[in-house]
């Protein structure tokens, strides 16, 4: 299994997209320093879904970046992607498990010290924390604070990124915390120069 660098993780959100494909922003964001990419499309079918990400991971394979599909652990499995992240509302992380074997990353999102202390209990490789701050492209995501953040960190073993609002500005905040890495969404797609953006977050990292 190759060494994994959680360190920076872009999710997609096609609706954020200046007028190029997605698969160009994900280029794009590799390019300037982003070491994993999280596929998520919560708006398509299943067949739109599996040929996107099939294109999207050529791209990542040429890069050697791991590519992370969201909540669809029957597109992870068929694309062979390098892992599935999933929320509290999907299947338990057990059964996710049991279903894209051991070599496969497993990624789960919490929002407090239990839901981590039973996610990698479950079999989770790493554990996705917020929101952190307050965000645009989930309105709904519960707010955790940094000190919950804090508490997770020290009560798990495995890898923790930090989600929800992140950006250059709030970024110093979170290194206190000694988190492992950080997702973003806005704070890349959203900018006008999306290689850019990612290379100044990796920097601040």
């Amino acid at each position: 299994m190759m060494k994994i660098d959680y360190r920076l993780c872009l999710v997609t959100d096609r609706s954020l997209l200046h007028g190029i494909r997605l698969e160009e922003a994900v280029e794009q964001a590799i390019c300037g320093g982003c070491t994993m990419i999280q596929l998520r499309e919560k708006n398509c079918s299943a067949k739109a879904f599996y040929e996107l990400a099939k294109r999207i991971k050529s791209i990542t394979d040429t890069y050697h970046v791991p590519l992370i599909i969201n909540d669809r652990t029957d597109i992870a499995i068929a694309i062979r992607a390098a892992g599935v992240h999933v929320g509290q509302s999907d299947l338990p992380a057990y059964v996710i498990r049991s279903m894209i074997g051991s070599d496969a990353l497993l990624g789960v999102s919490v929002t407090s010290v239990k839901e981590a202390l039973q996610a990698e209990k479950e079999g989770a490789d790493y554990l996705g924390v917020g929101a952190l701050f307050p965000t645009n492209t989930k309105k709904d995501a519960a707010h955790v604070t940094l000190q919950e953040l804090k508490n997770i960190k020290k009560a798990v073993t495995i890898p923790i990124m930090g989600i929800g609002g992140i950006n250059k500005t709030n970024l110093e905040l979170l290194k206190q915390t000694g988190i492992d890495s950080i997702a973003v969404i806005s704070a890349i797609l959203d900018q006008p120069n999306i290689t850019q953006a990612a290379a100044e977050l990796k920097q601040c990292l």
